[in-house]
This record gives structure tokens, C-alpha cells and sequence, in this order.
């Protein structure tokens, strides 16, 4: 019995762990859990979003300002926002190419202070060739640099699980710039005047220029982690050369797709009726009809607080129903709200209003996630250089429906007409989302050649 418990004492019951399970337990205990570095990237482009969304945010409210002290027409003052618009979209294909060779760091970081500049400059123009350089080009190639390619060279490059929920989170960005700083905007153009709110936006774009420096990497293999979500390390794709000619390329073999065709129509109506439209003159419209630019200005900010939680929401859909459907259901339904928008505008803020702002701004840009979705699954790797163009094809939207809208209100003294037609194109938006064919049908195979590097 003696011996029988010696060998006990000699031999526990339990075998210890081995050196490698020993040592993560260890680790396991000593070290608590760390935030994934993806989440880290995602917070600092939801940062650079926001500030970028600032100036985005004030030509709505600065449209009257600028007419009473230049007494420029509200055409002219249309016109830098168009620029402004077009420029968003079409640098937007070319800085993601940029991101490729450059990295993202470095390309945000520089359209901040490309950002900050237009802003600032403005305080000391006097002629309406200087707006159209300021607030058109500069502030449109520097906020394009930042578009919603970014977004999804952000989710393609860190997320693999969770894609489309990060998706929504930073495209809600703009929507939660435009909820900070359009009642500011407004509040400091009223009391101090419009120079005030641009040096405004440009100390933001400057201030938000470290964090992004500090924050923000440009593929997980630069700090020794996966995405998140996968399984296994991905190598870092060499930096490509002739950014501009592979932009260029992708188009080309993008464009010989239906699903290019009918994704960039749809998001071109998508612009005309959001940015374009609303976002440019929902203000001075409201204004027109007896209500204070400060309240139109307010109930513009809440239209973003609510794009907040529908982009976020759209996102979580975007995971779990197919992406065409949920684009034909929006572009519907915003095309019904705009139908009913000319009988809504009052002096004071009726509770029919109430419905139509809560509404739209839940489908605001509810339709990017999909979008992107959509794009990733059916262009592959070229999935963030794609959607540039698709969304460069919403902002020419845009940019018709800001010259457009405000050519009308010249001619006829009224936006109706506007309203009118922007609901009517929502209709056509929808009937070409669910057009999108399924994926390897009818000549439309899934992540079709384009995944192949030229």
C-alpha cells in the first residue's frame, strides 16, 4: 500500500499541458483580450469620414449667404456645388487605385489637408471663377479621395466577417458629419456669417489629419494580423503602378457587364435624389415657403440621424437578404416620399414633414452597403475600384440634379418640377436593381475576369 502510494505521489492523475498549451494559458491569463486592429482601422475612417462630411454639408446652407453678398444667382452658386459633386465621384475610382500604390494613410491623411485648404481659402474670394476653384475643385478632389471606395477598400482589405454591417457603420459617417456640423454650420453663418463656418470645416478636416496618421494601416500584414473573420493570412498585394491607367482598365473590362450598366444607372438616380437634390437645396426650398434656414437646416441634420441608423440597419440586412432586392425596395420607396414632398413644405414643421424626414433619411444612403455587396461579389479583387465608378456615376447625378434644380428654380421660381422628376427616376432606379442578374447567369459569372491584376 505504501509503495502503491509512492508511485501517486511520483505520477499525478492528470498529465500537464505541454509546453505550447502551457504557455497560451499563461499568455491567455496575463494578457487580457485585445481589441482586433481592424476595428481600430474601421474607427479611424469612420473618423476621417465624418470630418470630411463637413464642407459636403455646407453648401445647403450657404447657398443664400453668398447670394446676398455677391448677389451671384443661385445657378452660379449651383454651379462650384456641381463641380464639387462630379469631382467627388471621379477621383473616387482613382484614388482607390492610389490606395493600391500609395497606401490609404497616405492618400486620406493628404486629401484632409487638400480639404482644409479649399475651405480656408474661401474666407478670401471675391469673384465666382475663385468659388467654383475653392469649393469645386479643391474640396471635390480632396472629399472624392475620401468617397465611399475608401469604404470598400477599407471592408475588402480588414473585414471578412461582418462586411456589409462595417459597411454600414462608415457609410453612416457622412450622414453623422453632415448631423455634427450642419446645425453649426447654420447657426455660425447666421451669427457670424459664412467665413466663420468655413474656417469651421477646415480646422476639423485639419485636426481629424493626425488621427487618421496614428490610427489608420493599410493592410493587416503590416501590423502582423489577419482581417477579421478569417482563417488565414493573406499576403499583401505588391503596389501597382500607373494608377490612372488601371482605373482606366477596370472600367473597360467593367463596362462590358450588364451588371456595371444597371448598378451605375441606378446609383446615378440614387445621387440625383440624395445629394444632389436634397442635400443641396432642401433648404433654400423649405426656405421659399416661410421656414427659417436654421429649423430647414435642423430638420437636414435629423434626416442624417436617422441615415444613421438606416445605413447601419441596411448593412446588417445586407448580410443576410439578397442586395437587389433591398435596392429595388429603397429606390421605391424614396421615389414616393419625393412625390409627396412639394405638398409638405410649410413655415412651421407639421407632423406630415416629421414622417417624410424620419423616412428619408432611414433610406438616405440605406442603398451603399448593397451596392458595394454587390460589386465585391460579382468584380472580386476589382471590387473597390469598381464601385468608384459606380459611385462616380452617383455623384454625375448629383451633380445634374444640383445644376438641374437649380436652373428650374431660376426659370419657374419654384423646386416642384424637381421633386417631380426625381420621384418618377426612383421608379426607374428600382425596376433596374432588380434587373441585376443572379450571379453566373445569363453571361454573368461571379467575380468574372476582373479579379485577375493587369
Amino acid at each position: 500500500m505504501a509503495g502503491f502510494l509512492h508511485i501517486l505521489a511520483l505520477r499525478p492523475l492528470v498529465s500537464p499541458p505541454s509546453n505550447t498549451q502551457a504557455d497560451r494559458v499563461i499568455s491567455e491569463v496575463q494578457s487580457p483580450p485585445r481589441v482586433h486592429r481592424a476595428w481600430l482601422v474601421a474607427l479611424a475612417a469612420f473618423i476621417a469620414l465624418v470630418g470630411a462630411a463637413g464642407f459636403r454639408a455646407a453648401p445647403s446652407v450657404l447657398i443664400d449667404p453668398l447670394h446676398d453678398e455677391f448677389g451671384w444667382s443661385r445657378a452660379t452658386i449651383s454651379s462650384a456645388v456641381s463641380i464639387n459633386l462630379v469631382l467627388y465621384g471621379l477621383i473616387s475610382p482613382f484614388a482607390a487605385a492610389l490606395m493600391e500604390r500609395l497606401g490609404m494613410r497616405r492618400v486620406v491623411s493628404g486629401a484632409l489637408v487638400l480639404v482644409a485648404a479649399g475651405s480656408g481659402l474661401t474666407v478670401f474670394m471675391t469673384q465666382s471663377w475663385q468659388l467654383l476653384l475653392c469649393w469645386g475643385v479643391l474640396v471635390g478632389t480632396g472629399t472624392g479621395s475620401m468617397a465611399l471606395a475608401f469604404v470598400a477598400t477599407v471592408t475588402s482589405r480588414w473585414f471578412v466577417k461582418h462586411r456589409g454591417l462595417v459597411s454600414g457603420v462608415l457609410t453612416a459617417a457622412g450622414a453623422a458629419g453632415q448631423l455634427v456640423f450642419l446645425p453649426l454650420i447654420a447657426s455660425l453663418a447666421g451669427r457670424h456669417g459664412w467665413r466663420s463656418a468655413s474656417l469651421l470645416v477646415a480646422g476639423a478636416a485639419l485636426i481629424v489629419a493626425p488621427i487618421v496618421l496614428l490610427l489608420l494601416r493599410d493592410h493587416p500584414s503590416d501590423v502582423g494580423t489577419t482581417a477579421y473573420g478569417a482563417t488565414e493570412p493573406e499576403e499583401k498585394p505588391a503596389p501597382t503602378r500607373g494608377t490612372a491607367r488601371r482605373a482606366v482598365t477596370v472600367l473597360g473590362q467593367a463596362a462590358r457587364s450588364r451588371v456595371f450598366w444597371l448598378l451605375a444607372g441606378g446609383f446615378a438616380i440614387c445621387g440625383a435624389s440624395t445629394n444632389g437634390l436634397v442635400g443641396t437645396h432642401f433648404v433654400p426650398a423649405a426656405h421659399d415657403h416661410g421656414m427659417p434656414v436654421t429649423t430647414a437646416a435642423s430638420l437636414l441634420a435629423v434626416v442624417g440621424l436617422f441615415d444613421v441608423a438606416g445605413t447601419i440597419a441596411s448593412g446588417w440586412l445586407t448580410d443576410r437578404v439578397d442586395p437587389r432586392w433591398l435596392l429595388g425596395g429603397y429606390y421605391f420607396f424614396r421615389g414616393a416620399s419625393l412625390l409627396l414632398l412639394p405638398h409638405l413644405f410649410a413655415p412651421t414643421t407639421e407632423p406630415p414633414m416629421w414622417a417624410f424626414i424620419i423616412f428619408y433619411g432611414l433610406d438616405w444612403v440605406a442603398t451603399v452597403p448593397p451596392t458595394v455587396a454587390l460589386c465585391r461579389d460579382r468584380f472580386g479583387l476589382t471590387g473597390p475600384i469598381v464601385f468608384g465608378w459606380v459611385f462616380a456615376s452617383h455623384q454625375i447625378g448629383a451633380s445634374i440634379a444640383a445644376l438641374g434644380a437649380g436652373a428650374i428654380h431660376d426659370a419657374s421660381g419654384s423646386y416642384d418640377l424637381a421633386w417631380y422628376l426625381a420621384g418618377g427616376l426612383c421608379a426607374l432606379a428600382a425596376l433596374m436593381s432588380v434587373s441585376v442578374p443572379s450571379a453566373g447567369v445569363a453571361g454573368e459569372p461571379r467575380n468574372m475576369a476582373l479579379t485577375q491584376r493587369p
